[in-house]
């Protein structure tokens, strides 16, 4: 059984990973629950853990999994959920795996799938999609580490502050956060011993959106 408050975190982070590959900060996850302080959130992520709904990798930062989502009815208390530990077994699609990406320095962009990535189709929604495996450390705080492989959403047009592929002068290809500055865009890494970098807007082109990552141990 779950609490009214920790069916909303789980759903809040079941979506939160969907959208982006990662977990959500403690700080969107505060404010999302619209708590005061980081202490609730901890305390609604452990009790989560207990019932099996969630697991926490305590060796990774913002590394949270969902195990399962639970299924809401109408005979129990307005405030438990109740605990559904069927989990049915995810289909499978292939998309084409691009190689690898700098996620720091800036390379040259690729052209032909060297691979297929296997990945559940929960991850993706409605368009086309190709998978990068990513070189460097400059997304790092996004969550994003050396050797992930991200699953990007084709696209040509991005929204502040989505992490993006993008194409530079028609042959250098970088992950970042797209920033719009009139007519520049910044290109923002998730590390504070990299630089943000400047390009004119029409120097640059989007390949695509992150939509998912995955991981391998």
């Amino acid at each position: 059984m779950l609490t009214r408050k920790q069916h909303k975190l789980l759903l809040f982070i079941d979506s939160h990973l969907k959208q982006t590959g990662f977990s959500p900060s403690f700080d969107e996850m505060r404010e999302a629950m619209g708590l005061r302080s980081k202490s609730g959130i901890h305390r609604l992520i452990s009790g989560l853990e207990e019932r099996g709904f969630l697991r926490r990798h305590h060796h990774r930062a913002r590394a949270l999994e969902v195990l399962q989502l639970p299924e809401s009815t109408e005979d129990l208390p307005p405030n438990v959920i109740r605990g559904s530990f069927t989990r049915p077994k995810p289909e499978l699609v292939r998309v084409p795996l691009y190689g690898r990406i700098a996620a720091g320095l800036p390379i040259e962009a690729l052209a032909d799938p060297v691979a297929n990535l296997t990945v559940p189709t929960d991850m993706l929604g409605n368009g086309d999609y190709y998978a990068l495996e990513v070189s460097g450390d400059s997304m790092t705080d996004a969550g994003i580490l050396n050797g992930d492989q991200v699953i990007i959403r084709k696209a040509d047009q991005a929204e502040n502050g989505q992490i993006v592929v993008a194409l530079i002068d028609e042959h250098e290809v970088t992950l970042k956060r797209l920033r719009r500055k009139g007519g520049m865009i910044a290109l923002e890494p998730a590390n504070m011993q990299y630089e943000t970098r400047i390009v004119p807007a029409d120097r640059l082109r989007i390949q695509g959106v992150l939509a998912g990552l995955m991981r391998q141990y």
